[in-house]
C-alpha cells in the first residue's frame, strides 16, 4: 500500500520551501537543544578518536557504525514532532534498524561512487538523491533497494531544489566546522531539516497507508 501512494506522490509530483524547512528543523532543534548537542559531541569525538586511534581501521569503523548513529537524529525528529517525551537512549535506536540502514549506506556510496567515476554527474545526481533512503527504511521498513529507489525517484521530482537545500547544508556545516563548536548545532540541524522535508512531502501519503 505505502509503494502504491509513493508511486502516487511522484506521479502527481508536490514542492517545498526550502526556507520554512530550515526554519522547522531549527524549532525541532530548539526543543531538545541539550541533547541534540550532547549526542553530535558524542559523534564527532568518536569519529576523532578513530582517526587517532584506529587509523588503517577508521574506514571500517565509520562504515559500520556512521549511518545507525546518524539515523538516531531522524528517530529523535519523530518523537519531537509527536509531541512524545525524548530520552538521550533514543539517539542510539538507530541500532534497532542496523542491517537495512548498513545496506542502505554501503550499496549507496558504492553507487555513488561508482557514478563519480562516470563523469562526476551521475555521482552527484545520486548523492543527492539518496538522501531519503535511510528515512524511507526506517519509517516504512521497505528493503534497503527499495528505499533507495524510492528516494532516487521521489527526490527526482524537485531534484534541483533538493540540490540546493544539499549546498545550503554543506555551507552551513562548513561554517559550523570552522567555529568548531558550532558543528555541534549545525550537524544535528543537518538531519532535523532533512527529516521536516521528508515529513511534509510523504506524511499524508504515509498516513493514508
Amino acid at each position: 500500500m505505502e509503494k502504491r501512494n509513493l508511486e502516487r506522490l511522484i506521479a502527481n509530483g508536490y514542492d517545498f520551501d526550502i526556507a520554512q524547512a530550515i526554519q522547522n528543523g531549527w524549532e525541532l532543534f530548539t526543543r531538545k537543544p541539550t541533547f541534540s548537542i550532547g549526542f553530535a559531541g558524542f559523534f564527532v569525538s568518536s569519529q576523532l578518536l578513530a582517526m587517532i586511534y584506529l587509523q588503517n581501521y577508521a574506514t571500517i569503523y565509520n562504515f559500520l557504525l556512521t549511518g545507525p548513529l546518524v539515523s538516531g537524529f531522524y528517530l529523535v525528529a519523530n518523537k519531537i514532532k509527536s509531541n512524545e517525551e525524548i530520552t538521550y537512549a533514543d539517539f542510539f535506536k538507530g541500532f534497532e534498524y542496523y542491517v537495512p540502514i548498513i545496506l542502505i549506506w554501503g550499496v549507496g556510496q558504492l553507487l555513488v561512487f561508482l557514478g563519480f567515476v562516470a563523469l562526476i554527474i551521475p555521482g552527484i545526481y545520486l548523492m543527492v538523491a539518496y538522501n531519503f533512503s535511510v528515512l524511507i527504511s526506517v519509517f516504512t521498513g521497505f528493503n534497503f533497494w527499495d528505499s533507495l529507489e524510492y528516494s532516487r525517484k521521489i527526490i527526482t521530482v524537485r531534484w534541483w531544489k533538493f540540490f540546493i537545500l544539499s549546498l545550503l547544508l554543506i555551507v552551513m556545516n562548513i561554517v559550523g566546522g570552522l567555529l568548531v563548536l558550532g558543528l555541534l548545532v549545525s550537524f544535528p540541524l543537518t538531519f532535523y531539516i532533512t527529516y521536516c522535508v521528508f515529513e511534509e512531502i510523504t506524511s499524508e501519503v504515509l498516513q493514508e497507508a
